[in-house]
């Protein structure tokens, strides 16, 4: 059962980021192997951890063009969905993208600054596949990338036995973890490839774990080394991102999703329940958290969350995140609720009110958080999935200075100069600039500078 505290009894360790890290060492091994040993690196570990490990990675395009087309004749509700998600999240990436203009702009007579933004080359997307196969992972990474303009995007997910091979595998019982079937074709889960082709990967890879994100940051022999690796995984995949930043870029270090919900009496505990719930079912070290200023409401969603729970298949898991790690908390106003969440600085905040000047109030107080949901029929889960949201976002109190992923990632903003030597902000610069690098001991630097101005160098 969840429990009930009081917002006096909370302890501090609750608002102090959540690390589950253990595997450094480990993924320390694998990096360098694999930057040492390319393909062969990649394929040891693949034999060792997955299930299949297919002769050659690359998953051909038409590959993921049939995953495609089955899924639309098989399943087209789900096909729809897919394209729903994606042309949502492309419309919002597509305005994110006006944000970043480019401009020239006189600041002194002479001297012409801009800024240009320009998308990387080549971006990396991991999409991981063990318990779930998180096919809305692939919207959220490859489609700000489109919006972007990447020219490369490289898609790299667990291996699967191709459907082709599956009655070979079963006859030698193999096909499992710790039972690799080896030498197959590459494939990977079909709905992640099926999502990958309608969003628009240019290259896919069947190849999970570390030793992808090694792949992508170092380049092998057959996967391309990228520009920026973005998207969520388990602690390996975690530290092996990590530990890669500064190779090349990644969007952030994610930990077990959580969910803060600030709740007044106007809330249904049905909902409230459902989306704590919601959150609870992906890990049993996912945190729901909920926040309210009613022990009422507080006792009405504690049991509506027993009764949900009797009735999810995922019990097992939901149960573990909602005894462990989660939380109601009873405060004596709904602001102080949201001081709370500030302090947390949660991946997911709602304000589960309906529409009021206290509301707006409480709206402008919110700080910290990854994403905002504001009102009942806000519910996070949309955000997940297809609202135009991105769902990447940050996690353990990381909300506090960073925000989720977005085509942000995918753009370099940089700058440029120009300058017309017969403005009177040119010698001025020169001069200023002279005077700098005097002052830094740096006398190269004072000389490139005045001989603009015509001084010798001597």
């Amino acid at each position: 059962m969840i429990q009930i505290q009081n917002s006096k009894d909370v302890e501090s360790e609750f608002f102090n980021g959540r690390n589950f890290g253990d595997s450094l060492k480990v993924v320390e091994d694998v990096l360098k192997d694999v930057q040492a040993n390319g393909d062969a690196a990649v394929k040891k570990y693949t034999r060792q951890f997955d299930v299949s490990c297919p002769s050659v990675m690359e998953i051909p395009m038409e590959e993921l063009k049939k995953c495609a087309d089955e899924l639309k004749a098989e399943n087209p509700e789900l096909y729809e969905a897919i394209c729903y998600s994606h042309n949502m999240a492309l419309k919002f990436a597509k305005k994110q993208c006006e944000c970043f203009t480019d401009f020239e702009v006189e600041l002194d007579q002479g001297i012409f600054t801009g800024q240009k933004t320009i998308p990387v080359e080549r971006a990396g997307v991991y999409v991981p596949a063990g318990r779930f196969a998180l096919v809305s992972t692939v919207v959220m990474t490859v489609t700000p990338a489109v919006a972007a303009g990447v020219k490369e995007i490289i898609l790299c997910t667990p291996p699967r036995v191709h459907p082709s091979q599956k009655e070979d595998a079963s006859l030698k019982n193999l096909g499992t973890p710790g039972n690799c079937f080896e030498g197959g074709l590459p494939f990977a889960d079909k709905n992640i490839l099926a999502a990958a082709y309608i969003c628009g990967v240019t290259k896919a890879f069947a190849c999970g774990g570390s030793q992808a994100v090694a792949a992508l940051s170092f380049g092998t022999e057959s996967i391309p080394k990228v520009d920026v690796i973005v998207g969520p995984g388990n602690k390996f995949v975690a530290e092996a991102k990590k530990l890669v930043y500064g190779t090349c870029g990644i969007d952030m270090v994610a930990g077990p999703t959580e969910v803060f919900i600030v709740a007044d009496e106007s809330c249904d505990a049905e909902w409230v329940a459902a989306d704590l719930l919601a959150q609870a079912e992906h890990d049993i070290v996912a945190q729901p958290i909920m926040a309210t200023n009613s022990m009422e409401v507080a006792k009405k969603v504690q049991a509506e969350i027993e009764r949900q729970l009797a009735l999810t298949n995922n019990f097992k898991t939901a149960s573990s995140s909602v005894e462990n790690c989660g939380k109601i908390i009873v405060t004596e106003t709904l602001e102080e609720a949201v001081e709370l969440a500030n302090k947390k600085a949660p991946e997911h905040l709602e304000l589960a009110m309906e529409d009021s000047p206290l509301r707006e109030k409480l709206i402008g107080m919110c700080r910290n958080y990854g994403s905002l949901f504001i009102g009942h029929n806000a519910a996070e889960v949309f955000g997940d999935y297809a609202a135009g949201l991105n769902h990447t976002l940050p996690t353990s109190g990381s909300a506090r200075f960073t925000g989720g992923l977005s085509v942000r990632m995918f753009l370099k903003t940089t700058t440029t100069l120009r300058v017309d030597p017969n403005g009177s902000g040119a010698k001025k610069s020169a001069q200023m600039s002279g005077i700098l690098g005097d002052a830094e001991g740096l006398e190269c630097h004072a000389k490139a500078a005045r001989i603009r101005i015509g001084e010798k160098i001597k």
